[in-house]
């Protein structure tokens, strides 16, 4: 596990839309360049993108701003309700959400997951999809008026089998135009695309099928594919949408989440501003962690620009659950302009080391102990990037306090606990 080297990518937008990465270079024809710097360890070995154009939004600069800026915070209801959802939850959730002060950080999808829609009989209104009667009486379009009336916005969840993983609710396989449009009509934002009861045919012609009728629908969606990672979506994904689970799903468990952490790090180089690898969602607040091990996790998913899905039950939520969430320093990590995933760099027995570049030439460092006793962890600067006798502000995103370091930052960390640090070169006189 190297240092950070220094990667230039210079990619033509081949696709019409327009970058979000350092969005500073046109070419003579006035067509834009992307353009960026791309640090990372061992970026000596020629691993490039694709493509840093971003699909599934318009061209102008300030909705590739937004759509980067809202990538990743969001609330899913599916690791506390499953499929114990009806429209009063989604409601309320969304009153939560602006209520505690989570909106205004950015959390501003409340996206229904697997039980919200049925086919209506052929007769009535030509097998398109429709609201589930029983639990969204009032339809979806009512409800994302509702959401969209708090300022947030409305995700909605489908398959591209036949069925959803419910076994209960049709799939979108052979229908995706149709139930595109109808997602546009209800003024949806957010599609999540599962993979359940699928005839077993490439997963790449399903998903695009899907890509495109979103792209043709006339509504900016956020398309979110879940296949679980089985297909190496980041290998070819980020052409088609904008996120893309690499992992099967979390549990709300330790050894679940460092499990899921260490999958998603197997696919860092391939995420980038508009693309990003997705390790699922975050079962912070559900009970089955410690308060530091829930403090790692959400460390952990903001360093890698992890989708922060909340996942808990923010009615109730505790002042811990909401604490951690909350963190908008943390937040800033994740939201970063310059966009690129973190990774782990360095193990030392139960001590790891995660870093990854910020913007402004500013690094992100997670001390992270996996082991089950207290240990001694450090980061030294060959390791994240800066030269060893860089002198660095350090700062603690959880205690909020600074200090002024040199070649390495070290610190004695419990068990199952983290510490993390946005790192500010200071200037040379």
């Amino acid at each position: 596990m190297g240092s950070f080297g220094l990667l230039v990518l210079l990619f033509k937008c081949s696709n019409g839309r327009k970058t979000i990465q350092e969005r500073k270079v046109e070419n003579g024809d006035g067509e834009e360049i992307c353009a960026g710097e791309w640090p990372w360890p061992n970026s000596s070995n020629g691993v490039i993108l694709e493509s840093c154009c971003l699909n599934h939004i318009p061209s102008s600069s300030r909705a590739c701003d937004e759509m980067m800026m809202d990538k990743c915070i969001r609330w899913n209801s599916w690791n506390h309700f499953h499929c114990d959802i009806n429209e009063q939850l989604i409601r309320e959730t969304a009153d939560a959400l602006v209520s505690s002060g989570l909106a205004n950080l950015g959390y501003r999808y409340v996206n229904i997951d697997l039980i919200s829609t049925e086919f209506c009989h052929v007769q009535l209104c030509q097998g398109n999809l429709v609201a589930k009667i029983s639990t969204f009486p009032s339809g979806i379009k009512s409800l994302a008026d509702y959401v969209h009336g708090k300022g947030l916005k409305l995700g909605i969840y489908s398959d591209a089998g036949s069925r959803t993983c419910s076994n209960t609710m049709p799939g979108s396989l052979g229908h995706e135009e149709q139930d595109a449009n109808a997602f546009a009509s209800w003024k949806v934002d957010y599609l999540k695309y599962d993979n359940c009861n699928s005839p077993g045919n490439s997963l790449q012609e399903r998903y695009t099928k899907m890509s495109n009728a979103l792209q043709n629908s006339g509504r900016r969606i956020f398309f979110s594919s879940c296949e679980w990672g089985e297909g190496d979506p980041a290998t070819w994904a980020g052409s088609l949408g904008n996120s893309w689970r690499t992992t099967g799903d979390i549990q709300d468990n330790w050894n679940s989440m460092i499990s899921i952490a260490d999958q998603n790090d197997k696919w860092a180089a391939y995420a980038r501003p508009g693309g990003w690898n997705d390790p699922d969602m975050l079962e912070v607040g559900n009970g089955g962690m410690t308060t530091e091990e829930y403090r790692a996790h959400f460390s952990i998913w903001a360093l890698v620009k992890g989708p922060l899905l909340i996942g808990c039950d923010v009615r109730s939520m505790s002042n811990e659950t909401l604490e951690i969430l909350s963190n908008s320093e943390v937040i800033a990590i994740n939201k970063d302009k310059l966009g690129l995933q973190g990774k782990k760099v360095a193990r030392r027995g139960d001590g790891e080391v995660w870093a990854g570049p910020l913007s402004g030439g500013k690094v992100a460092v997670i001390l992270w102990n996996k082991g089950s006793s207290q240990t001694s962890i450090t980061a030294n600067w060959t390791e994240i990037g800066l030269e060893p006798s860089t002198v660095v502000n350090a700062r603690d995103l959880w205690a909020h306090t600074t200090q002024t370091v040199e070649g390495q930052i070290s610190a004695v960390v419990d068990s199952h606990a983290c510490k993390m640090y946005k790192i500010t070169p200071r200037l040379r006189r």
